[in-house]
Parts: C-alpha cells; structure tokens; sequence
C-alpha cells in the first residue's frame, strides 16, 4: 500500500511537472529570502543547556542579578614597573569612560580615585608601619625629589642617602640593592636600549608583587545581539584607543583584550574564518562526486536543485522555529547535505539501472518508486526518529539541532519524491546504455559469502576486545578546550587561570544579606582547595584603628615635603657639576671597604661619571627614566596620605554593583588553588564548593555540571532512538529477526567509533558529539537499504548499484563533514574529524559485516533492474 501511494505521488509530479518545479522555486524563493533577512546566531553557549535544571537556575539566577558577567570585556594591562601597569591602565580606562556611546560603564579594578586616596588602608598593619616610618625618615629625600626632579635633584636625594652610611646610622652593604637599581637604567640606556625605573620597586627593597605589574580595566559594553559579532566596534574602540595613547610606547605596556563578550565574538570569528573558501572547495568536491555517481550532467544538475531547495527550505523553517540557531544547530547543513544527498543519489542511481532495462524515462520511474519508495521511507522515518531522541534532554542546543535534522529529513524525503522526479521528467537524462553492476567485484563477494562466519567472529572479537578501553574514553567539556589556542582572548584567559587574584574559574554564592555573605565567606574558606574568598566587605580595610593613626603620622612629618615648590630648573653645567659630586660621594662612602655595598657604590660612581661625559641626549634620556615614575608616585603618596575612615556605605558605586545587585543581593566569590585550567584540579575545588555550599554556581561549577548533563542526555537519547528505531523497524519489517539484523551493524559501528576514540585518546567534548546521532541517523539508512533489499531475495550487495549508491552517498557524506575538519575552529574541526570516523566506521559495517550476518536470503530474488542492471 506504501509504495503504490508512493507510486502515485510521483506519478502526479511528472504529470504536473512544471508546476511542481514552479513551486518548490517559489517556496525557496520565500524561504531564502527569509533565511538571509533573519539568519542569526545564539553564541552564547549556556544557552545551549536547559533552564529547567536545578544548577542551570542557579547560573540563570547569578546572571540575573550581576548581568555584566556575561557582558564584560577584561583589559588586562601588563607594565615593566608598577607606575607604568598603573599608568597606562588609568590613561586607557579614562579614556574609554568618555565613550558612552559604546560602554555602559568603565572601571579601572583597584584603580581610581578612592583606591588611590586608600591604598595604604589595604597594606597589612605592620607593612604599612615598616612603610610609614620609611617614609618618614626619608622626609629630606622626598623632599629634594619634590622640589628638583632632575639629575641635580637625584644626585642631592643621594647624597642625603649617603649621609645616613657616613653617619654610621645604616650600613653602606644595606644600600646595596638601591644603588644597583640605580646604576641598571643608567647603563642600559649607555647601551642604546631602552630603560625603567621603579621607585615604588625600590621602596619595597627591589621586591614586586606579580599584582603591581598587572591591571585591570572591566568595561561593560552595549552589545548589539542583531550582529554577527556584538562586541566588535567596543573592541575596535579599545584597541583605537591603545593606539592612539601610544601605550606600548609611552609605557611599554602590554595590552590584552578578553572577557565573555569577546570570547563569544572571537569564537564565531574562528568558525567563520574562511568558510567561503571551504565551501567552495566542498560544493566543487560535492559536484564532481555527483558526476562520478551519475555520470550525466543532467543527473547532477536535478540532485543539486533537489538539494538546494531542501536545505533552503530546512534552514527557513529552522529559523521559523527557534528564531536563531546555535553552535551547534547550525550544523544541520551539514547533516542534511549527508542525508539529503543519500536520498537522492539512492533514487537516482536506481533510476539509471532501471533506465537501463526499461528504456522509457516514464517506466524507469515507476520501477524507481517501486524499488526505492519503502526503503527511503523508512530510512528518513529512521533518520528523524535517531534526531528527535534528543527532546526529551536537557541538552537543548543538540534538541535544537535535531528538531531541525528530523524536520529535515522529512523536507529531504519529501523534495525527493516530489520535485527530483519532476526534474527528471522534464529534463529527459539521456538513456543508461551500460549496466551499473561491477562483475569484477563477483569474487570479492563470493569471498564473502565463503567466509561469512570469520566475517562476523573477527567483527565480534574486535568490538568486545575493545569494550574495556570504552572507561578510558575521554570527556571533554571545558569550553576554553574548543577555541582556539592562538586567540588572544582565550590565551589570556587561560594564563589568568593561574592566578587566584584574577578568580577566572572561580565559583559564585548568593546571599540574600551582607551577613549571609560573610558566614558563607568564611565557611568555604577553610577548605583546603580554596585559595582565597572574597565579598564586599573584603573591600573594607581592617585593623583601621591602628592604620589611621600611622598614615596621619606619615602626613604630618612629610607635609612640608610634598609641599615644595620646584625649582628652577638646573641648566646642563649644573647637572654635570652634580653627577661628577655624585661620583666622588659615592667613591668616598665605599673607600677601600669589600663587599656588595662598596661594589655597588663603585659601580653607580662609574655609572655617574660617564653620564656626566655623554651628550645632552643620553643624560635627557636618564633624567626621564627616573622622573617618569617620580612625579605620579609623589602624586599617589600625597593622595595616600589622605586616607578616611573606609566602611562598606562609602565604597565606590561601581565597585558596590559589581558585588551587590540592585536587589539587595551579595556575591560571594570563591578562587580555586592552583592551576585552575587543570581539570582535576578545578574537579576537586567544584566538588569540594558544592559540598559546602550547594547553591553555588559560576564557571568552575558550570563545566563540571555540563559533563554530566551531557552524558546523561546522551545515554537518554541513545535509548530513546534505538528504542524508536526499533519499533519503527518492527511495524515495517514484522520481523524481531530483521530488526536486530538492522540494529546491531549500527551498534557495532558505534561501539567500535567509540573504542577508536578512547584508544587514539581523541576526547568527546559537546561539539563533536553530535557525530554520535549523525551515526544513527546515517547508519540506520544504509542498513534499511540492505536488509531490504536482503528481504527481497537480493545477494551479491558488492558489485550491485545499491552498494554504488551507498559508496557515492557516503563518499558526498564525508566530503560534506570533511569540510569541517578544516576549520580554523577546534571544536568544529574536531566535529568533522569524528564525523569522518564514524561514518567510515557506518560504510564498513554496512557493506561488509550486515551482508555476511544476513547470509543468504530467505526467498529467492525477485525480478530487479537496480540488481541485475
């Protein structure tokens, strides 16, 4: 009853031919202006999972209440010194703060205005008391750099260095890193190299923290969801701006763009990055695979019309349905020009072996339909079924991909029955003179047949002896894994990983108060892999009782200090006069003393001297080096020195909203010790916060959390299709027998996929996973072919046209996913690498391990023009 139905189809299209071609043009016609008028992409990869899980709510939640996580753009501003990292960070951050065309908010982390006047309130108690009293002593040092930041001024802040040694009140091995830092930019620039100098560096007895030299800018921006890259003009504005500050220059700084926002954009830009070329490679490839199965440019010209006009179809109603694709539901392109193109090559093929016998266009059709009619329909039946096994998962991004898949399969079928017939009909493909049978492949089947049972046993040791290296199979879900390496933005954030104070990786709580934040703070504290928490309050200095006083103190003895007016000042003969004095002090303190504070004196000494005999130009160079830094630590110590009470009601606004939502909600942030870009050691930090608390979400919980879902959506689908696949089989075939005659060839591909990829140490992550209901619905199309045309009586599957089509099929199949493969995107490519295994895997369990479990059929063969033609 099928196939007549399906006879009859056809038969109403060829009558109505032109007007079947009139509408299916009309329906591409609409639907590629739709698609291009509406074509969209969802980057963001969390929406990717459902919402209706409970640590989906969680994230959901945190994003609600602190949006920028998701909007952010991280600068992170590298400098050789301290007051360079600083510097170039406030230039950059003040001036993106003027775009507010483009940014919503602009903050310099640490930085600022109330850091700057607080700073000293956030130093450890006795630090900061070791720094006040330094300060202090140094008033008249201070003091002479205020007043004459040149080389004069330089060589007098030395000489007021010295007196302290001459004066026995510090040992002269005590200046001996000073002295050193003194005379290294000063040599450098004799050698024609560029020079720094650090006075904050100095101070701290030539020690640097890694966090003095690395500053931050988080900039919120406005994000434009109707283009393809919605950060990309922020970003251009960022990068203008470091250009035109002349940052690398100016302070030899190093700037980095990362964050979210860019993240997604940089990763559509890699999956983007020439993809024209490739699918101009592809279509070529595809085209020339189509004449080598059909040998006959009118052939080729239907098929490519017929699979044209589906996909258009297909990715209109796509768009129709879920307003914008994602990641991964874009690749249905790729699956319906596998599929598709199976379908049609599969009726066209038998279409020329029955034009062979039959001669009129018209009887070849009807013997077509006959032939090909039941096992399309069940094979795209099939196809759709293994596709939609993903609804009922959580895994909404590959629901997505196979509600569009499984529709798909239906418009393939459909096109393949109404509009390729159609063409054929009005085109009139020249008649079949040659047979498509190769006899020369009669031995390798009558091989076979002899040795069926080797066939099935090796099969069967091959894909149990593999069964063990399945729990060595890896699963890799970490996003940052699947861009790639070379990106700027990932490669810093994978470097930020390392480091607790950037918290890339770290995991959220939510706290309905301020006092709920802290106990939660301090709770998860304490675990062993956490390295540090922090909340808002962590931004209210302690032990301020104690502070205070000690900066107040530090103020009084260097008001006068900072106070100086400049001097005039000197001219070129004075400086030399001083660097030549400079040099005699510091001969005079090291005398004929050993040791490494004697060395160092000489050693400056020599240093001075020759300045003092260079050109104008190499003494200017000195002197800027040195007062680069001076002026804006002079300026900070001032405004440090200005400190207030800090408590949590005179926090900055945008420091405040980045901790507190505007409902009231705290953040607690937590930081993982430790590498955090290794997946054993994030593992351990999320497991360990979960336990503590719960209801903690953000990146380091997310991932984990993804892995299961996608696991547990997967062993929920697999069931789902073979379920589905089964029954489906069963209503067609009647048969348990036929059916697992179907089923297990799939199985086994699948089963010896996976055992590949655990062995090779290929790891599945959410992009190429996809391969897997690829498989299926591939997979359970070629073996439906053979097991019915097995059903019918047909044997000798090597040299029949059926293993043509399928060869010719699956060859297109994998030239359509071997476009993947080039991808500049690692996570694409990575798709493409495993589609390509699984269907290889799919072709060789289709043509030779079902024919030789089917063995012989079970009556005899029926009249065939597509066998015996």
């Amino acid at each position: 009853m099928l196939t007549r139905s399906i006879v009859r189809i056809v038969g109403a299209c060829t009558r109505h031919a032109w007007v079947v071609i009139a509408l299916a043009l009309v329906l591409a016609v609409t639907s590629g202006i739709y698609t291009a008028r509406y074509f969209a992409i969802d980057a963001n990869i969390d929406d990717l999972m459902s919402p209706r899980l409970d640590w989906r709510k969680r994230e959901i939640a945190y994003h609600t209440e602190f949006p920028q996580s998701l909007q952010s753009i991280l600068v992170v501003v590298d400098g050789p010194t301290p007051e360079f990292a600083a510097a170039a960070a406030r230039a950059l951050a003040e001036n993106l703060a003027k775009r507010n065309d483009l940014f919503r908010s602009v903050a310099e982390q640490g930085g600022g205005a109330f850091f700057r006047r607080n700073g000293l309130l956030y130093a450890p108690t006795d630090s900061l008391e070791n720094m006040t009293g330094a300060l202090s002593r140094a008033n008249p040092i201070i003091g002479a750099l205020k007043a004459d930041p040149s080389l004069r001024g330089l060589v007098q802040a030395l000489s007021f260095a010295l007196m302290g040694v001459q004066q026995q009140e510090i040992p002269l091995d005590a200046m001996a890193h000073t002295l050193d830092m003194a005379a290294a930019p000063i040599e450098t620039i004799a050698a024609g190299q560029p020079a720094t100098f650090s006075w904050k560096q100095m101070l701290q007895g030539g020690k640097v923290e890694p966090a003095q030299l690395r500053h931050f800018v988080t900039a919120i921006p406005y994000l434009n969801s109707s283009e393809l890259e919605p950060a990309a003009k922020a970003v251009a504005a960022i990068r203008a701006a470091v250009a035109e500050l002349k940052l690398d220059q100016t302070y030899h700084a190093r700037v980095r763009i990362t964050g979210p926002a860019v993240i997604s954009d940089e990763e559509l830009a890699s999956a983007n990055e020439g993809v024209v070329l490739n699918g101009v490679l592809t279509g070529v490839i595809i085209i020339a695979i189509l004449w080598l199965a059909l040998r006959s440019w009118r052939l080729v010209f239907t098929a490519c019309v017929t699979l044209a006009v589906g996909l258009v179809i297909t990715a209109a109603i796509g768009l129709l349905m879920f307003g914008a694709l994602n990641p991964i539901s874009i690749a249905f392109a790729v699956l319906f020009l596998g599929l598709g193109a199976d379908f049609a090559i599969q009726f066209t093929v038998r279409y020329r072996a029955a034009r062979h016998l039959k001669g009129d266009v018209s009887a070849a059709l009807v013997e077509t339909v006959d032939r090909v009619g039941a096992p399309l329909t069940l094979a795209a039946g099939a196809a759709a079924a293994g596709f939609l096994s993903f609804l009922p998962t959580p895994y909404a991004g590959l629901a997505e991909l196979g509600t569009i898949a499984g529709v798909g399969m239906v418009i393939a079928y459909a096109v393949s029955l109404t509009l390729l017939p159609a063409l054929l009909w009005i085109i009139h493909p020249p008649a079949e003179p040659h047979a498509l049978r190769l006899p020369a492949l009669a031995p390798v089947d009558a091989w076979l047949k002899r040795h069926r049972y080797w066939i099935i046993g090796v099969t069967a040791a091959v894909s149990l002896i593999g069964l063990p290296a399945l729990t060595r199979l890896d699963f890799d879900f970490d996003p940052l894994h699947l861009r790639p390496e070379t990106s700027e933005s990932v490669a810093t954030v994978r470097e930020l990983a390392k480091d607790p104070n950037a918290a890339v990786n770290a995991a959220q709580v939510l706290a309905s108060s301020p006092q709920e934040a802290a106990a939660t703070a301090k709770r998860i504290a304490g675990l062993p892999e956490v390295a540090q928490t922090r909340t808002l309050d962590s931004f209210v200095p302690d032990d301020q009782d104690r502070k205070l006083p000690l900066i107040q103190r530090a103020a009084t003895a260097l008001r006068a200090a900072l106070d100086r007016a400049q001097k005039q000042a000197p001219s070129e003969a004075e400086n030399i006069a001083a660097l030549r004095g400079g040099a005699a002090q510091l001969r005079d303190a090291a005398g004929d003393q050993k040791g490494p504070g004697a060395d160092a004196a000489r050693r400056l000494a020599n240093d001075l001297a020759k300045l003092a005999d260079a050109d104008q130009a190499q003494r200017a160079a000195v002197e800027a080096t040195f007062r680069a830094p001076l002026l804006p630590d002079l300026a900070e110590l001032r405004d440090g020195l200005a400190a207030e009470r800090v408590t949590r009601a005179n926090l900055p606004k945008e420091l405040v909203e980045n901790w507190v939502s505007p409902n009231g909600i705290n953040r607690v942030e937590i930081a993982p010790k430790g590498d955090s870009h290794d997946d054993a050691t994030l593992r351990r930090f999320a497991h360990a916060v979960l336990a503590a608390a719960p209801n903690a979400t953000g990146q380091a919980i997310s991932t984990f959390e993804w892995a299961d879902a996608i696991i547990w959506s997967f062993e929920v689908a697999a069931a789902v299709a073979l379920v589905s696949i089964a029954f489906l089989l069963w209503i067609v075939l009647r048969r348990f027998g036929d059916v697992l005659l179907t089923l297990i060839p799939l199985i086994v591909a699948a089963a010896v996929t996976l055992e590949i990829c655990a062995l090779s140490g290929f790891p599945l992550n959410y992009a190429n996973i996809i391969a897997l209901p690829v498989l299926l619905g591939v997979g359970v199309a070629f073996k439906i072919y053979y097991i019915l045309a097995w059903r019918r009586g047909q044997t000798d599957f090597l040299q029949s046209a059926l293993t043509r089509a399928v060869f010719f099929s699956a060859l297109l199949t994998a030239t359509a996913f071997g476009s993947l493969w080039l991808s500049a995107h690692p996570g694409t490519s990575s798709m493409g690498k495993l589609l390509a295994l699984a269907l290889a895997c799919t072709l060789v369990s289709a043509v030779l391990f079902q024919p030789a479990l089917m063995g012989e059929p079970r009556k005899k063969a029926e009249p065939n023009p597509a066998t015996t033609a």
